[in-house]
């Protein structure tokens, strides 16, 4: 939670006013400082190998040079940094190689560093959950994190054209602290290394590129105490607050930073679910269906690069696809004594989960329809863990406020947590099958599950107008969800109710501005045993995965009125909407009013570039620039919706096109029955 918005901030600012430091001509001597060590921990062993991959990925291939591409090294610099502080890094800085910094051979061209510093996450107190996981283990977190950052930053400067290589710890061919110093992230005080808002608790990575970019100058003498002023402290031009209270971290961090444990708890979701609900099979997927051509030709052509067809969302794809085989493995033969409390290990769990960068964490117990029924080969999937731990990957406020929700940045928001979630989930696995218990991550790489269910139970939110996506209360629908099933014991969460489905009823604003017209204004249905707000799930696909001005689609989330940036006057709304609901359908239209929802240029950050043939162009067809359709008629009787239940799904395994019956989905949609209560 913040007092002041950073809606005037640009996002290669960061996060903390770096801006406002003074600055010397030159850096300031190493002497002997040097960076906090990582340490051994219960935790070491688990992240160990997700170090070894991103290290084995830290160069490759340099694609041809993108055309049209800006040659201001001002310009270029700043695309350099937001997307760095787009992948949660606390600083980020731009610098000169000295012949001095490198340790062995100079690597020829590397003119330009770029340095990605991660701060330390919180520890749990003595006595605090997690405490026994997590001691020792900041310094290894925040490693792992500088590591993955510079590893995507370098695959995307090589698909921009150029040569570039991550330096990261265990795999590393410069000082990083002397970068550090040269490039003004950190200075020198009482002999030891410190970063201005940070502190000495930090780790390092850096790229080296011969892609050329202004410089930033090493800090001045007065930095750190300039860094501890009053503006600092409360977040003054929307920056972080020095003020923890105001951040969330004086906060245990098993809750995390967002007050979920205020919000009202119920025994059953407020979604209605019978006792009849389906199992899927994984074909059954419309994207899965189009990468099968039920879709037809050209949206089978794209299904394998909709998401990735830009040069920052295809810089994630290495790294999510090595982790796959990280996501199961062998369970120890012993269980850990004290690892059989439920309610002891759901609170080191979710403490765990934070630590690692989740957001938000629930646990429910499976229910056996959140299982597919087969594979995509059409082997069957028996259940085989009883307890999911679910964890919520925020997609970014600051970038979705300069998207359009549907234009060149979108493929990259998702795959950014995809990304994140299978690190974060993949460690955790790993560390409960120490334990000794049976743990597998499932991502949108490879799950056997279905996560909405999951993120229904176990209490993170409730089922939107959006359909098949459930809204959290803090940040709506911007999420992307992984989860971790597993036979430890754990203590469910319950679902929650803050009056969403009142809400839902009131606003349209997501069924208005979608692009495709596949969001239903009219009232929930019942579909495959439980009640929806039904989308046409054949029209979502088929935009998102042809969308010629854009990679995939988000502009639902891009313009909920949950969509929230954090600020205090956004809390006070959402409590007033709890606690009166007349309030609802006023603080819709207000949204509108205050064009919450538009895009704002001073957030967009990204080259407009699409990959075709391995080359980043400028994108032929343009770039989506929506604003929000005002105009547009909210029609329920006259929209068409089609609906494609259980019993239309193409058999398990069917690599055949089996085209959906759109005229039979239509009339599926009309004669759908009401949820109990509403016939």
């Amino acid at each position: 939670m913040r007092l002041f918005s950073n809606a005037k901030r640009p996002v290669h600012l960061g996060p903390y006013p770096l801006e406002r430091l003074p600055r010397a001509d030159t850096a300031p001597a190493t002497g002997t400082a040097s960076l906090p060590p990582v340490q051994d921990s219960a935790l070491a062993p688990s992240i160990a190998p997700y170090k070894q991959l991103f290290a084995s990925l830290r160069d490759g291939e340099i694609a041809p040079l993108a055309d049209p591409l800006t040659d201001d090294p001002v310009e270029r610099a700043n695309n350099l940094k937001a997307g760095i502080y787009f992948l949660d890094a606390d600083q980020a800085g731009v610098g000169p190689v000295p012949d001095k910094a490198w340790i062995g051979s100079p690597l020829p061209g590397h003119c330009t560093a770029i340095v990605i510093l991660v701060a330390h996450p919180p520890e749990p107190a003595a006595g605090e959950p997690g405490q026994e996981d997590l001691r020792q283990a900041a310094a290894d977190i925040a490693a792992l994190r500088a590591a993955e950052i510079a590893v995507i930053t370098a695959g995307y400067v090589r698909q921009i054209g150029f040569a570039a290589r991550a330096h990261v710890d265990g795999a590393c061919d410069v000082d990083l602290l002397a970068l550090a110093l040269t490039c003004g992230l950190v200075t020198v005080e009482d002999g030891k290394p410190v970063a201005p808002h940070v502190g000495n608790g930090f780790q390092l990575a850096a790229v080296t590129t011969g892609f050329e970019a202004a410089h930033d100058r090493p800090l001045g003498p007065t930095a750190m105490a300039t860094s501890r002023g009053a503006s600092a402290f409360f977040g003054i031009g929307g920056t972080r607050p020095g003020w923890k209270r105001l951040d969330g971290r004086h906060r245990p961090l098993h809750l995390g930073r967002y007050p979920m444990e205020k919000i009202a708890r119920r025994e059953t979701p407020t979604t209605h679910i019978s006792e009849h609900v389906p199992r899927m099979p994984k074909r059954a997927s419309f994207f899965t269906r189009a990468l099968h051509g039920d879709l037809g030709v050209k949206p089978k052509a794209e299904r394998a690069r909709f998401a990735i067809k830009t040069p920052s969302s295809f810089s994630y794809t290495p790294l999510i696809r090595a982790m796959v085989p990280l996501q199961t493995g062998e369970t120890a033969q012993s269980q850990s004594p004290g690892s059989d409390n439920a309610a002891a290990n759901a609170d080191a769990m979710k403490a765990l989960a934070h630590a690692l960068g989740g957001d938000m964490i629930g646990i429910c117990t499976i229910p056996d329809y959140a299982w597919y029924s087969h594979h995509d080969d059409g082997s069957e999937i028996a259940p085989y863990h009883r307890n999911a731990i679910v964890i919520l990957i925020d997609q970014g406020f600051e970038t979705m406020e300069g998207a359009s929700g549907d234009d060149w940045i979108s493929g990259a928001q998702s795959m950014r947590a995809y990304m994140r979630g299978a690190e974060i989930a993949g460690v955790i696995a790993d560390h409960i099958r120490r334990k000794g218990w049976a743990a597998r991550s499932h991502t949108n790489f490879d799950s056997d599950l279905l996560h909405i269910p999951l993120v229904l139970q176990a209490g993170l939110g409730e089922l939107s107008r959006i359909g098949e996506l459930v809204l959290n209360p803090f940040v709506g629908p911007r999420f992307k969800s992984v989860v971790v099933s597993t036979d430890m014991p754990l203590r469910p969460d319950k679902p929650i109710d803050f009056g969403l489905q009142d809400f839902c009823e009131k606003c349209n604003k997501c069924a208005r501005e979608c692009p495709c017209s596949a969001i239903p204004f009219g009232p929930k249905t019942m579909f495959n045993g439980y009640e929806i707000w039904k989308p046409d799930a054949e029209k979502c696909a088929r935009y998102r995965v042809t969308n010629q001005k854009g990679s995939a689609c988000g502009r639902c989330m891009k313009t909920c009125p949950f969509n929230a940036e954090g600020l205090m006057t956004e809390r006070l709304a959402l409590w007033a909407s709890i606690r009166f609901p007349g309030l609802r359908g006023p603080l819709a239209r207000l949204d509108d009013r205050l064009r919450r929802g538009a895009i704002n240029p001073v957030k967009k950050w990204w080259f407009d570039l699409e990959l075709v043939d391995g080359r980043a162009v400028a994108p032929k067809a343009g770039t989506n620039a929506r604003s929000l359709d005002f105009s547009r008629k909210i029609d329920a009787e006259n929209q068409k919706i089609a609906h494609y239940p259980f019993e239309t799904a193409p058999p398990p395994g069917s690599t055949e096109p089996h085209p959906p019956d759109r005229k039979d989905g239509l009339r599926r949609a009309a004669e759908a029955a009401k949820p109990p209560g509403e016939e």
